[in-house]
């Protein structure tokens, strides 16, 4: 038996774990939940758990095993993030810079591939996906991004490779033919405008992908971006589709998205979330995903405020509401759910009873680092 073969055997073993390991703890998590909120009336309506970046409170993010995790658990969908590689294969990353969720740094045949890039007018120092083929690419290994706050997730360091998009489809149609349930994908382009600017554009690789493989004809199917342009495009091309939706992302205040700032507009999230603005939006995408605070926004002590106007303008306005992104640990929890604990703690029923407050407000969706958490909370 080759040294590979064993590293893939190895691989596969621990995937194993990664999938099952844990499905004790949602059941123990569910059972907690039920009895702390036996007395709470059933909440009308289907609201969709989405697993954000799979379920990366628990395995390192956009990983087979972070997918694998979230499926279990019951996520409605997956999310993987797609960039580029050099010669032109989308993979799922938060981002085009590796340094923070691989170990390139520590890969001495890559040293001097470390640069400074600006991307979406940020300046950032490290290994960028573009610079890398997928061959190059696969011989890194991922890493737990947040090491000091969830530290359990770095004992999968150096486990796992970076998915391919067509990879990640696969494995959700396996996982659906295996489960018999239709498992949702919700990829997300990143850095869109970046990438054009490179010569390795996202959308029509993207279109051919999905377009090639059987089980994105048919299962449910949400694109999402902080950017328009691509959405629009996205929408020229695939025009209305029952199993398919758009999502267009929005972020707080005054900032533009990226590819109205390189056009010169001065189109802000703040107007894009107005009346009009979820208006103008509902012309190309079916949903509309504000940040938490965006919905219920924090008092001066931390604590949930009353909840905007967002949701029920989006839905008078024919969108959906799907917000991002609620984490089980107290440093990301509202202050009236915080059990006095470490800030990097978990806090599973505060994110609980945080999430109701947000169905309770009218979203239709939710992101979620634990998809058990969010499952139990509905």
């Amino acid at each position: 038996m080759g040294q590979d073969t064993q590293m893939d055997i190895k691989r596969r073993r621990v995937l194993k774990t990664a999938m099952t390991g844990s499905v004790a703890l949602c059941f123990a998590q569910t059972r907690l939940i039920s009895s702390a909120h036996a007395a709470t009336p059933q909440l009308a309506g289907k609201v969709e758990v989405f697993g954000h970046r799979g379920a990366c409170a628990l395995r390192p993010e956009h990983t087979l095993a972070s997918y694998a995790k979230a499926i279990v658990d019951g996520a409605d969908y997956i999310e993987p993030d797609l960039v580029s590689t050099k010669d032109g294969i989308l993979v799922a990353r938060h981002e085009a810079n590796l340094t923070e969720t691989t170990d390139v740094a520590k890969r001495s045949e890559f040293a001097s591939r470390r640069v400074t890039k600006t991307i979406d007018g940020q300046t950032h120092t490290g290994w960028f996906v573009d610079d890398f083929t997928l061959a190059e690419l696969k011989s890194l290994r991922a890493i737990e991004r947040l090491p000091k706050v969830r530290p359990d997730n770095t004992r999968y360091d150096g486990m796992f490779q970076i998915p391919t998009w067509e990879e990640i489809i696969d494995f959700v149609a396996a996982e659906s033919a295996t489960s018999g349930r239709l498992i949702g994908l919700v990829p997300e382009l990143k850095h869109s405008t970046y990438f054009s600017s490179v010569k390795l554009p996202l959308e029509d690789r993207f279109l051919q992908t999905i377009a090639e493989h059987e089980y994105t004809r048919r299962a449910p199917l949400e694109i999402q971006s902080f950017e328009t342009a691509n959405l629009k495009y996205l929408r020229s091309k695939l025009g209305k589709r029952e199993h398919i939706r758009l999502m267009q992302l929005t972020a707080e205040g005054q900032y533009r998205p990226v590819d109205v700032v390189a056009a010169g507009g001065k189109l802000t999230f703040a107007e894009m979330t107005s009346a009009q603005g979820l208006r103008d939006i509902a012309q190309y995408a079916d949903v509309v995903a504000p940040p938490l605070r965006a919905v219920i926004p924090l008092k001066a002590d931390g604590k949930l405020d009353a909840p905007t106007a967002l949701v029920a303008d989006a839905h008078r306005a024919g969108l959906l509401v799907h917000t991002w992104t609620f984490r089980p640990e107290n440093r990301f929890i509202a202050g009236d759910f915080k059990d006095g604990k470490d800030e990097n703690a978990r806090n599973v029923a505060g994110s609980i009873a945080e999430i109701r407050r947000y169905v309770e407000a009218g979203v239709d969706g939710f992101f979620t680092d634990d998809p058990a958490v969010g499952r139990a909370a509905l």
